[in-house]
Formats: structure tokens, C-alpha cells, sequence
């Protein structure tokens, strides 16, 4: 894999996909500016000056509020956060001619589909809760920003996991060490998507820059699973002693609804040359490190 030109600034460089890029970007030489908080946070409309400052030729825009119910709680501030701030961001790089990668949902669909097909990019967008609405507004602050120009790239993804742990298997297997002796752990059964682990997307990331000039691609790992099938997974290498119970999303309370169907299609990256491997075999290799 050749190496990316110039430099790259990553946003949220401390978060999970942050420090997955961070890492890819340096195991293959590419110099990588890490913009974390507090140089460069989501409420700060400054925050845009560091382009200046680093001149970087990329930006990988990883940062983002992903807090779901809080958004749901606040959906202004998770506009300002998802929409506005990706936005400045996208202005200003396309009137440096840097090249942008945002990095988006699955939730920006309503996760009604029926027929057993995942979405596709140019699938209607149409989102079912704040979070999903705000980072559609994202995508298309940075369209707009772009226009019909090269160097935007729109990726959406979905259910990361990986270090530094407090992710979604690690969250399993905690809850199963609280168990009493027979109880069983309550998992959602009726959502279904595609775990995804943070250091097969953070190359693949990097690998569709190279191989494409812009557009909207959706990167997951391959398979799909439902939450309950995905901790299953989990407990069957982490706590094989340990039971499940599938019960769906009504009985638990939340401010937000994630989407019931959150499959994504990943044919466009595939026929661009990225794939992802399938998501079991990339739990199996990130679960020493969680069980």
C-alpha cells in the first residue's frame, strides 16, 4: 500500500477512530497531526484556524457527539456539534483545496427497511432520532462545501468497537461478571447491523482515499448480527458459563430509537477495491484484549 501524500490532520485523534487512524497513519509513515480537545473541539467555531497553522493536505474529521440519548435530549446541541461544526470545517478546507473525510452513520437512515438489503449510499436519507439527524446535516453541510470538486469523502459506518475498551463487547462482558448464579443478561434481539472494529476501518479509511477522488462509501465489516448474536459472540469466547435472554428495544427505556434494520451495503467500496473482513474473525482478534 503506497503511502498517502502530504500530511494528515485526524479530529478526535484521543477518540476510538482517532487513535485507530493515528495508528494506521504511522505504521505506513504518513506524518499525522492529532487534533484532539482542547486544540480542537466541536463547540469551539475557532477550532477551524488550525488548518493555517498545520497546512495539512488531509483531514480525516473522526470527532463527533455520539452520545445518542443525549443528543436526543438536546438536539441543538447536537446540531451545532454533528451539522454546524462539520460545516466550518468543510468551508474552510475547500477553500484551501485540502481534501476531507467525513466520517458518518448508519443512523442517518430510519432502519425501516424490510426486504433483507442493506442501504445504499444513494439511498434515501432518512433519519429516526437526533443523532442521525445531525450527521445528516453534516454530509450535507460538506457536499455543499464541495460541490461538484474532488477531496470530499463521505464514509458511514457503524457499531465501532475497540480500544481503549468501555466499547460495546467490553460493556458485555462486564455486565455478565455481575451476574448472580442463573440470572440471565437481557440483550437486544431486534437490532441488527454490522460490528465494526476500529483498526480494519481505520486502514480501509486510508486505502479508499487512494484508490478514489470523493464520493459517499460505506465501510462495515462483512456480516451482519443482531445485538444480541453480536454478545453472544462475545460470551461464547469471553464467559462461555455465562446466559443470555434476547429481548427487544421496547423494554428498555431510552430517549433515543436506534434503528431497528442498520445494515449497511458495502458493494460501491468493494468495487473501488476496499473490503472489510467478515466482523467475527475481527472480534476473535480483538477479544484477548477484552476477555
Amino acid at each position: 500500500m503506497s503511502q498517502l501524500v502530504g500530511r494528515v490532520a485526524v479530529t478526535g485523534a484521543g477518540g476510538r477512530l482517532g487513535r485507530a487512524l493515528m495508528a494506521a497513519l504511522a505504521d505506513e509513515g504518513t506524518t499525522a497531526i492529532p487534533w484532539r480537545r482542547p486544540e480542537y473541539d466541536l463547540d469551539d467555531t475557532d477550532a477551524v484556524l488550525l488548518l493555517g497553522r498545520d497546512a495539512p493536505h488531509l483531514v480525516i474529521h473522526a470527532a463527533a457527539w455520539t452520545d445518542v440519548d443525549g443528543c436526543a435530549r438536546e438536539p441543538e446541541l447536537a446540531q451545532r456539534r454533528n451539522g454546524d461544526a462539520v460545516d466550518r470545517l468543510a468551508r474552510a478546507c475547500a477553500r484551501r483545496g485540502v481534501g476531507l473525510v467525513v466520517i458518518s452513520t448508519n443512523e442517518v437512515f430510519d432502519g425501516r427497511r424490510s426486504d433483507g438489503r442493506g442501504y445504499q449510499e444513494l439511498d434515501a436519507v432518512a433519519p429516526g432520532n437526533a443523532y442521525g439527524a445531525s450527521k445528516a446535516a453534516g454530509e450535507d453541510a460538506a457536499r455543499r462545501a464541495y460541490g461538484e470538486a474532488p477531496g470530499l469523502w463521505i464514509v458511514r459506518t457503524a457499531w465501532l468497537y475497540g480500544p481503549p475498551g468501555n466499547d460495546f463487547p467490553a460493556k458485555i462482558v462486564a455486565a455478565a461478571d455481575r451476574l448472580m448464579h442463573g440470572q440471565e443478561l437481557p440483550v437486544v434481539a431486534d437490532e441488527t447491523g454490522s460490528p465494526t472494529y476500529t483498526a480494519d476501518l481505520a486502514p480501509a479509511i486510508l486505502q479508499l482515499v487512494r484508490l478514489t477522488d470523493r464520493g459517499t462509501f460505506h465501510l462495515v465489516n462483512e456480516g451482519r448480527a443482531t445485538r444480541y448474536d453480536w454478545a453472544a459472540e462475545v460470551l461464547s469466547r469471553c464467559r462461555p458459563d455465562r446466559r443470555l435472554r434476547p429481548v427487544s428495544q421496547r423494554e428498555f427505556s431510552r430517549p433515543s430509537v436506534a434503528p431497528a434494520w442498520g445494515v449497511l451495503d458495502t458493494a460501491r467500496a468493494a468495487a473501488a477495491g476496499v473490503r472489510l473482513r467478515d466482523w467475527r474473525s475481527a472480534l476473535a482478534d480483538y477479544l484477548p484484549e477484552v476477555c
